[in-house]
């Protein structure tokens, strides 16, 4: 197995020796986009089985095929009527795949290590930063990281920096668009960070000076020893993507991290630090739907599918709350954003419930809905487009209390998540890595 991240500390700092080599040259992405795209392809179905009211094909799915763009779709109305902006929660290349979706009304883009593992996997389209064939500048690099028996973690950095910087350079305009508003595509520092304090910090720093893109997240878990993490990168004026956010007491230590970060940046403009939090919706109900079930009773079977919504209803009460109030507008005053919450886990994990409930429930201004391809295609074909997050509060209250008096401890079913989630990304990371190392090894390396 390669070894993890060279940031674990107390071992290494940035100082002089990053992941990754300095490359021969500046680190320089080209784009030809084609002047139209293609219309043929087949559909990816719904497991509604209802037909597709719209002509979006999400090709980033590994399956091949070509994408044809949508003009019009509930995608825009959510943004522009609701302040709602829809991300995709997919990234695989090549990259020109999010163009269609782009214009489909996709807004940003959110990766994590299993998303990669998938790509980098089940895809050729990697081999060819590893082929003799092409005359990239890089290509001899790769070649020689390989060859010359270098943590092939290194290599995977490279293979991944180049797909952010992509994906970065499409949702520029967005950026642009929305002065920092929107347009931005996520990446994770390493998973096998996620209890290291000072590691996670170099680590992102690494990430945000090699990605070099302005319009860049870099994700940190919302972990304990990473909330500190979170603090300090805020404060260099780095914008983050925290993720892995299961429980209200989490997401409250993850605001004050935010605004700690803020504070302590000493930056007269703190208009271009941005920060969503993700916080997960879909893992909570395939965890409390168990809990629920062993309980037996007819009060705690009629909960099942109601505690993540619930919970994601309550963390948008927190959100106003923490986002008012005299210390909040002494920084608006420097510029500053609010840190916009994020639903992610979008998609539906029980076939039984509606195949948009993790989506037109949670729907609310300022706020981003992170969906892979199911989620983003149900929601284009029959989702609904109204306010529904604050829609009933004392709703979501009661059935909070009324899961807490059944025995279910919040604090416990974040704990749970939170380890679940670090050690599954853990493992997609170890796997990317040995697939990555397979390949490699499976190809004909020569010299230019």
């Amino acid at each position: 197995m390669a070894s993890i991240s060279s940031f674990s500390s107390p071992a290494t700092g940035l100082k002089s020796s990053p992941v990754l080599p300095k490359p021969p040259t500046a680190a320089v992405v080209s784009l030809g986009f084609p002047a139209k795209l293609s219309s043929s392809s087949s559909r990816l179905s719904l497991r509604s089985g209802a037909p597709l009211a719209a002509s979006l094909i999400v090709r980033c799915s590994q399956n091949g095929g070509n994408g044809s763009p949508v003009k019009r779709t509930t995608l825009h109305e959510l943004y522009e009527k609701q302040g709602q902006s829809p991300w995709y929660d997919n990234l695989c290349r090549p990259v020109t795949d999010l163009l269609p979706l782009i214009e489909s009304g996709v807004r940003g883009v959110t990766s994590n290590p299993a998303i990669f593992q998938k790509a980098i996997s089940t895809s050729n389209a990697y081999n060819d930063q590893f082929s003799t064939k092409l005359s990239n500048e890089r290509v001899w690099y790769y070649r020689e990281l390989v060859q010359g028996g270098k943590d092939i973690e290194s290599a995977y950095w490279e293979l991944v920096i180049k797909d952010i910087q992509d994906a970065c350079k499409l949702f520029e305009h967005i950026y642009d668009e929305t002065d920092g508003g929107d347009g931005y595509v996520s990446v994770e520092v390493s998973p096998q960070l996620a209890e290291d304090t000072q590691g996670t910090v170099d680590a992102a720093k690494w990430l945000h000076k090699v990605v070099d893109r302005k319009n860049v997240y870099i994700k940190i878990p919302a972990t304990e020893p990473c909330i500190p993490s979170i603090k300090d990168v805020i404060s260099l004026g780095i914008s983050v993507n925290v993720t892995l956010i299961f429980s209200l007491s989490r997401y409250e230590a993850v605001i004050d991290a935010y605004l700690d970060g803020l504070e302590a940046s000493g930056l007269d403009d703190l208009s271009k630090v941005t920060s969503v939090a993700s916080f997960f919706v879909s893992r909570v109900d395939a965890l409390v739907d168990k809990m629920l079930e062993k309980i037996g009773t007819p009060e705690a079977l009629d909960l099942r599918g109601k505690a993540a919504n619930a919970q994601a209803a309550l963390a948008f009460q927190l959100y106003q709350k923490k986002f008012s109030g005299p210390r909040w507008e002494a920084l608006v005053k420097k510029g500053a954003k609010k840190q916009r919450l994020l639903w992610a886990s979008t998609s539906v994990k029980n076939p039984a419930y509606p195949d948009t409930l993790y989506v037109a429930p949670l729907v609310g201004p300022d706020t981003v809905s992170t969906m892979p391809d199911q989620a983003l295609l149900a929601f284009i074909d029959h989702g609904t487009v109204g306010r529904t997050i604050d829609a009933n509060v004392s709703e979501a209250e009661g059935i909070y209390s009324a899961l807490d008096k059944l025995g279910i401890s919040w604090s416990a079913v974040g704990s749970q998540l939170e380890n679940e989630g670090v050690d599954s990304f853990k493992k997609a990371f170890d796997s990317l890595l040995d697939s990555l190392q397979e390949k490699a090894n499976s190809m004909k390396l020569v010299s230019l």
